[in-house]
């Protein structure tokens, strides 16, 4: 087939500039240029340091950039801003939109897809009569989301990360399920053959048990009630707290509100609390490992998860809990607690794994084998095979 591939219009691809979609755009990508299953045509913002990336050498993956961040760039949005109505997305999304669509229309293409964009559908629609396949990464198509029916009716396969965002999209129309499950993964090889940072770096000695956080800092994350379970367990020798990550998906320049609440609220358990702030994903792999028991503690409904993952595939005992789509990656391998009482409960599974490290022996090798599952050529390997019956 002749696929078209629109991406976020946010980040390039290839992921140079980091995103978890963009990843997950390269992994299908990498397969897709190994195997030679399709033609592809990956429609991404332009971005100077994209130039010479070997993936651009692919015989079967064809990239069309579009620049939006230049002078003469951010000219034509103005002007396309003027020249066009109201929009679902911003003016620099749209703009991208409607850039990509003049292209596609040119072009014998037989699937569009749309990554993780439902309102791109509407005007897709309106001048194409392609199938069309949305791949939603986040919970952006409900019964509660602007034009959902529209964009429903509208798609003809909706390709979710995981069974809890299938559900939510299938509630649209419960007599026909357009949607599907394809679970999301990472580069396991990265974090299997990872070696451990050296703890003296923090000035954490070899007896102590550290629990890793990884994440962005922001509340729905929980790191707020981690702190606050490592204070009540302050009584307890030797146990550090490493919290790994900013605020946002870059270096932080400044301190948000929050930010300074994780600080304030940490101040009487300092000498347990180590904030790395941003640390470059390809580094992760060896932060984690120099740990002994990872806690991802989401109080929203995570799509999917993939801090999960990272810590199962580092061979790291798991504390997490119930929330979106995290059961469906590590119910049976790790310690998933409910919200409610979230403090006492997230401190007392920490308990249960600082006093029994033969249980963390046994949920460590648990989920490093269950990691397996989301590796990125099973992932790439069962995303095209959602696309063979189109």
């Amino acid at each position: 087939m002749k696929i078209a591939i629109l991406t976020s219009g946010i980040r390039t691809v290839p992921a140079i500039q980091g995103g978890a979609v963009e990843n997950l755009i390269d992994y299908y990508l990498a397969y897709n240029d190994k195997y030679r299953l399709h033609e592809i045509i990956i429609y991404s913002i332009w971005h100077p340091d994209v130039k010479n990336h070997k993936a651009l050498k692919s015989e079967v993956n064809h990239f069309h950039y579009i620049d939006t961040i230049s002078f003469g760039g951010k000219i034509k949005k103005v002007f396309f801003s003027i020249l066009h109505g109201e929009y679902y997305y911003h003016r620099s999304i749209e703009y991208f939109l409607h850039e990509a669509i003049r292209d596609i229309r040119k072009k014998n293409i037989d699937l569009i897809i749309v990554e993780n964009r439902p309102g791109f559908i509407l005007r897709l629609k309106r001048v194409v009569n392609t199938y069309c396949i949305l791949h939603l990464h986040n919970d952006f198509l409900h019964i509660g989301i602007k034009s959902a029916q529209e964009i429903y009716e509208k798609t003809n396969r909706i390709i979710s990360i995981s069974k809890y965002i299938t559900n939510r999209v299938n509630k649209i129309d419960p007599n026909s399920h357009k949607g599907v499950t394809v679970y999301n993964a990472i580069d396991n090889q990265k974090f299997y053959e990872a070696i451990a940072i050296k703890r003296n770096v923090f000035s954490i000695s070899e007896s102590e048990i550290v629990i890793v956080y990884s994440g962005r800092l922001n509340k729905e994350k929980g790191i707020l009630h981690l702190i606050q379970a490592i204070k009540t367990l302050n009584s307890i020798p030797n146990l550090k707290l490493l919290i790994i990550g900013a605020s946002n998906y870059g270096k932080d320049k400044y301190h948000t509100p929050f930010t300074i609440q994780l600080e304030k609220e940490s101040e009487s358990i300092k000498d347990k609390v180590i904030f790395t702030g941003f640390i470059n994903y390809a580094e992760l792999p060896s932060y984690l490992k120099m740990a002994d028991i990872a806690v991802v503690p989401s109080m929203w409904e995570e799509p999917f998860g993939l801090t999960v993952v990272e810590a199962m595939a580092a061979g790291l005992p798991l504390v997490t809990t119930r929330s979106g789509g995290i059961p469906e990656i590590c119910e049976g391998v790790a310690t998933i607690v409910e919200r409610d009482d979230i403090v006492n409960n997230l401190a007392q599974a920490i308990l249960d794994l600082y006093e029994h490290p033969e249980k963390r022996q046994q949920m460590a090798a648990a989920g490093l084998e269950r990691s397996k599952l989301f590796d990125k050529e099973t992932y790439a390997k069962n995303f095209f095979a959602a696309l063979e019956d189109i």
